[in-house]
């Protein structure tokens, strides 16, 4: 059973094969028509395709399903829109580059989210975790759902300002913009006293704080700033006995145990981050999410397929909460027969 195994998963109670989960396949259409036997079309109504994408879901076992509910949506008019770039197969996820939301990093230091982003109503917020969290349900209750928030801290501070204007501030003074990140975590905190009150018992705090060659501010400034802050939302969630999921994208490596003492459950990582260094020390306190890479379903052999399962299986099939995904996503454009032989080499592995 699915959601069985991913429950225990997440509840250290080692269930008799490792649980999986993937991000993103909903735009892999070769890959929904082949297992789920269903032929999309233009004139595929949005239920057929739901349809099809949930017959994927139940095939490849998602025992958990990765959800956040509040993005940068939250931070209203005070988006900095980055682009997006394609990642869907036609194409038209593709968006140009925005505006800046501020006019420069004076701005950026001045910033003050209670003054400009202003007060929620605590029971509106909490009903809209509690909406979230039973729209997924309803979704798909075969796995172990939950809700969220994406723009925990630093992913605000990209969101917000962008990636020039945050590193101009944030060079130009780190104390300064330190205490930008202090005004937003007195802001934010409204929305995790929400999550907390919420019915979900398992809730995902996504929080991109690195990229792929790890942090890009000191990281003696995120022990000062970050992590401090970490602390303080968390907090209800812990009164809350929430199983708390942590995701960054890129390489967090030097921060695993910072997070970790922040009172996490469990981590998401990419194949950046040195899972095994997780396993060792954390397999059997935390449950992780991870992490076959992408690049070797998209450009490798058969052979490399089974050898990348194979180094995921090795590290986390004898830790209780370890639970099998392709980190970060397994795109669109990735052959389809190398999605069947990840399956099918994650299926042989799977039982313990």
């Amino acid at each position: 059973m699915s959601y069985k195994d991913g429950m225990a998963a997440v509840n250290l109670e080692m269930p008799g094969r490792v649980p999986r989960t993937e991000y993103s396949l909903g735009y892999h259409q070769p890959l929904i028509e082949t297992v789920s036997g269903v032929k999309l079309t233009d004139k595929s109504t949005d239920e057929e395709r739901t349809n099809a994408y949930k017959a994927l879901m139940k095939a490849w076992n998602f025992d958990l399903n990765w959800n956040v509910r509040v993005s940068s949506d939250a931070l209203g008019k005070y988006v900095t829109y980055m682009g997006h770039a394609v990642y869907a197969a036609d194409g038209s996820d593709f968006r140009p580059i925005g505006k800046p939301a501020f006019e420069d990093e004076d701005a950026v230091l001045a910033f003050d989210a209670i003054e400009m982003l202003g007060p929620r109503n605590h029971n509106e917020l909490v009903k809209m975790f509690d909406d979230n969290y039973d729209d997924v349900c309803n979704y798909y209750p075969d796995a172990v759902n939950m809700t969220g928030i994406y723009v925990t801290c630093i992913s605000a501070m990209i969101e917000l300002f962008g990636w020039e204007l945050l590193l101009t501030a944030a060079g130009i003074s780190p104390d300064g913009f330190g205490r930008v990140v202090e005004r937003y975590t007195d802001w934010v905190e409204q929305y995790f006293n929400a999550l907390a009150d919420c019915k979900a018992p398992v809730v995902m705090i996504h929080d991109d704080i690195v990229w792929t060659e790890g942090a890009f501010i000191t990281p003696e400034w995120y022990r000062q700033y970050v992590f401090p802050a970490y602390k303080k939302l968390f907090a209800p969630l812990h009164d809350a006995k929430k199983k708390i999921l942590f995701t960054s994208d890129g390489n967090f490596t030097e921060f695993i145990d910072d997070i970790a003492g922040c009172g996490i459950s469990g981590f998401c990582l990419e194949p950046l981050t040195d899972m095994k260094y997780i396993a060792e020390k954390y397999g059997k306190t935390h449950s992780f999410i991870g992490n076959a890479d992408t690049r070797i379903l998209l450009r490798g052999t058969k052979e490399d397929i089974y050898n990348e399962v194979k180094r995921c299986m090795d590290i986390g099939k004898s830790c209780p909460g370890f639970i099998m995904a392709v980190g970060n996503h397994i795109p669109a454009n990735t052959p389809l027969d190398s999605c069947l032989y990840y399956n099918e080499y994650y299926e042989k592995m799977s039982k313990r």
